[in-house]
């Protein structure tokens, strides 16, 4: 075994695979960039090596400076995590040529399953259905197009490299799939430096299962049973579980033994997950569609439901070691079901948010992999991820309860999150009753996202600033004493109305009016009730069972923003990606003016109304949220 291995990586994954390392013996090298320097993971390590600047294509996104920085410690082999180098064969052919262990696959497979026009030839080969659909290497657009008229309408969109649903597009119609597949190249080009496309038929009623593979260098391959993945925005997992609430035991066992089949495929070692599309009517016919050759963001929920440590065993198998186990040890106990903690906004398209965390609350009883803690930055720099939460019970019902209960308990003030929209997509009947499918959350997302700030919250702030409270809590309620009939006002930053809250003369009640209505609230309704401020003065943050609000004064972004128009301004910091106008052009409303990709995420900003466009930015430049990136003058009107 070895005595020290460096981790390519950073935040939770970092600390994860920190934690197994230590339970060894074995001695855990970090890296970090210098947005990193004090992050959690480098303080947690036993050493940890500066490897860049803030940006990732400089620090963890170079190979060289990792290997350099594993010799430079004595470390004898390399993990890379997931995302950044995990996937990357260049780097782990790298890693065997300077003398280090690559804790992942052999080059060569990384490499045919990172082609997944390859992948698919290779497991077909080995008698494992996939997709129909039209790919081959080095189809244009033209081909592509005159390729989905065969394959039959809908159509999905997937780039030959990469994965994490980027590039990612579903088309209904054949109008769409121009501008579309132009999307799409751009999106694959940004993100994994090839621009290679195939199309797929869309599979109606789809649901997304993966089965986690092991495989030693002694020719032994099992599979730890399946994770449902289906609950996913724009292709982006956000709430995982195992096993599926869809599969019999004959069905787990037949898409067990076609995974193991691709593993063989392609000589795999380690751990790994192939994903298969399932039609939810017909669960006995998967569709291969991808091998991820790493450890998956969601590998938690397989931990808890069958005891194996998943990093040990990659641990174990890169350094020569036989599994322990075979197929039939075994054994699924209870279900565990794993929630993505994001940097996002819900109420504003799911954008990429960012700031400084005044506080962390994790919950208790429940497994959290976290990669941040008070006073920690999340910057635009890295994937919006924060943490993820996983809850373990005897039964599916059990486990979602309890992953219910803990995101009520977690609360990050200080960056806008989507816990609440998470906490509310677990009672959606669909995902009750696990009758799921991969478009559900897009679907409820819009009701789900526009959750408004509870009348409470107002209250609590209203509390917190009236200091004359003569006097500890009461049977009967509140003593105000001077503090009764205080009027204070206060506004959602994105709000449209201002909350006006009376402490009422009777010490018990508040009285909240806002957009025309009053309501009234118990002040012991809200005893408990946590309120932080920012540390500047800003905002004040309200922890509640429902999610964090951020409350401000009545000057709210929402009035800044007005004063910009008719100008489009960048809804996040980030990059300037595409400029899809030509400065002094008329164009419709509608059209794509600018985009700006951060955190992996493309948002195109469209002119608000026909007329003349003024360009302010160019491609590449680096933007600032709210800044102004071109504005739109009406026909007849002034730019």
């Amino acid at each position: 075994m070895f005595d020290r291995v460096l981790i390519a990586n950073r935040g939770e994954i970092a600390l994860r695979i920190i934690r197994t390392l230590e339970r060894m013996g074995i001695a855990s090298v970090a890296v970090f960039s210098d947005a990193d320097a004090d992050a959690p993971h480098v303080r947690a390590a036993t050493t940890a090596v500066r490897i860049g600047p803030a940006d990732a294509r400089r620090s963890y996104l170079d190979g060289g400076a990792v290997i350099a920085a594993a010799l430079a410690v004595g470390a004898e082999a390399v993990h890379p995590g997931y995302g950044f180098l995990s996937e990357n064969a260049a780097f782990a052919r790298a890693c065997a040529g300077a003398g280090l262990v690559f804790i992942g696959p052999p080059a060569s497979a990384i490499e045919t399953m990172g082609d997944k026009i390859r992948a698919r030839a290779a497991v077909e080969a080995r008698g494992v259905a996939t997709v129909p659909g039209i790919a081959r290497a080095g189809l244009d657009d033209a081909a592509l197009i005159a390729g989905a008229a065969d394959v039959g309408y809908p159509v999905l969109i997937k780039p030959s490299a990469g994965g994490g649903g980027k590039g990612m597009h579903r088309v209904d119609r054949p109008e769409g799939l121009a501008d579309a597949l132009a999307q799409a190249r751009r999106e694959a080009a940004a993100a994994f430096g090839d621009d290679t496309l195939f199309v797929e038929r869309f599979v109606a009623e789809p649901r997304h299962i993966e089965v986690q593979v092991l495989a030693d260098a002694h020719g032994r391959v099992v599979h730890l049973g399946e994770r449902e993945c289906s609950l996913q925005r724009r292709h982006q997992k956000v709430i995982e579980e195992a096993p599926s609430p869809l599969l019999t035991p004959a069905q787990r066992a037949a898409i067990g033994e076609a995974a193991c089949e691709t593993a063989r495929a392609v000589g795999y070692t380690g751990a790994g997950t192939v994903e298969f599309i399932v039609s939810g009517s017909r669960p006995d016919e998967p569709f291969f569609m991808e091998m991820n050759t790493r450890l998956q963001v969601e590998h938690p929920v397989t931990e808890l439901v069958t005891g194996i440590d998943l990093v040990e065993q990659q641990l174990r198998v890169a350094a020569g070691e036989p599994l322990a186990f075979a197929q039939d040890d075994v054994r699924l106990d209870g279900h565990a079901i794993e929630a993505r903690i994001y940097a996002e906004d819900p109420a504003a398209g799911f954008l990429p948010t960012g700031g400084r965390l005044i506080a962390v609350r994790w919950p208790r009883d429940v497994r959290v992999d976290a990669g941040v803690e008070a006073g920690t930055v999340v910057t635009s720099h890295y994937d919006p991820m924060l943490a993820k939460v996983i809850a373990h019970a005897p039964t599916r019902d059990a486990a979602v309860t309890a992953l219910r209960c803990a995101l009520a308990d977690t609360h990050l003030p200080g960056v806008v999150t989507n816990v609440g929209f998470l906490r509310r997509l677990l009672f959606v009947p669909g995902v009750v009753d696990g009758s799921l499918d991969t478009g559900l959350v897009d679907r409820e997302a819009p009701a789900l996202a526009a959750a408004p700030t509870p009348d409470a919250a107002f209250t609590a702030c209203a509390l917190r600033d009236v200091p004359a409270v003569t006097g500890a809590w009461r049977p009967d309620g509140w003593r105000l004493s001077g503090a009764r009939g205080a009027v204070l006002r206060y506004a959602d930053p994105d709000a449209d109305v201002v909350a006006t809250v009376r402490l009422d003369a009777d010490g018990r009640t508040a009285t909240v009016e806002r957009g025309g209505e009053v309501r009234h609230v118990r002040l012991s309704d809200v005893a408990g009730v946590e309120v932080l401020a920012e540390p500047d003065g800003g905002a004040l943050w309200v922890l509640g069972r429902d999610g964090d609000h951020r409350i401000a004064g009545p000057a709210s972004a929402r009035r800044e923003r007005r004063r910009t128009a008719p100008g489009l301004v960048s809804p996040m910091p980030g990059t300037v990606v595409a400029v899809h106008a030509s400065d002094g052009s008329e164009i419709e409303e509608g059209a794509a003016v600018v985009s700006v990709e951060a955190m992996k995420m493309e948002h195109v900003l469209r002119a608000p109304a026909a007329g003349l466009v003024r360009i302010a930015v160019a491609v590449g430049e680096g933007v600032a949220r709210g800044q102004e990136l071109a504005t739109v003058a009406a026909r007849g009107g002034n730019a």
